[in-house]
């Protein structure tokens, strides 16, 4: 039985028959992080329903549910290389914005819950690239 290395999202960015439409190297670290942050912001909602204070974690738990839904979606369109630039550019938008916004809230409850430390600075790390891909389009 041979063990069979990970296909990484490099090598499929590769394969493609379209170039990507920006520096290939951003692109995957791009869709790397929206599907890390979809899980941590999942994993953080999670873990504030197990929370003692869940009264006070409602809204960060929504922002993180929808973080991670537009996080989600933002890695499944990037990884389709023929998408339009427009659509591209719209939904690195929001996505950026969801993981500010969901940043704030985290970062709010940070220094009671470690989950939320670790969600703010996902979420920081993902608006950051969601926006050097938006500039590289420019």
């Amino acid at each position: 039985m041979s063990i069979r290395s990970i296909v990484s999202i490099q090598e499929m960015i590769a394969a493609h028959p379209s170039a990507p439409p920006v520096d290939a190297d951003v692109l995957a670290r791009c869709i790397e992080e929206c599907f890390r942050c979809e899980a941590t912001c999942t994993s953080c909602a999670d873990a504030s329903l197990g929370e003692d204070d869940i009264a006070d974690l409602v809204r960060c738990i929504r922002d993180c549910l929808d973080c991670a839904d537009v996080c989600a979606t933002t890695g499944r369109i990037l990884t389709r290389q023929g998408a339009v630039e427009a659509f591209l550019r719209g939904t690195l938008e929001v996505c950026a914005q969801a993981c500010r916004v969901c940043a704030e809230e985290c970062e709010k409850h940070a220094a009671h819950h470690e989950h939320c430390r670790l969600s703010a600075e996902e979420c920081r790390r993902c608006e950051d690239v969601c926006n050097e891909v938006l500039r590289l389009l420019d």
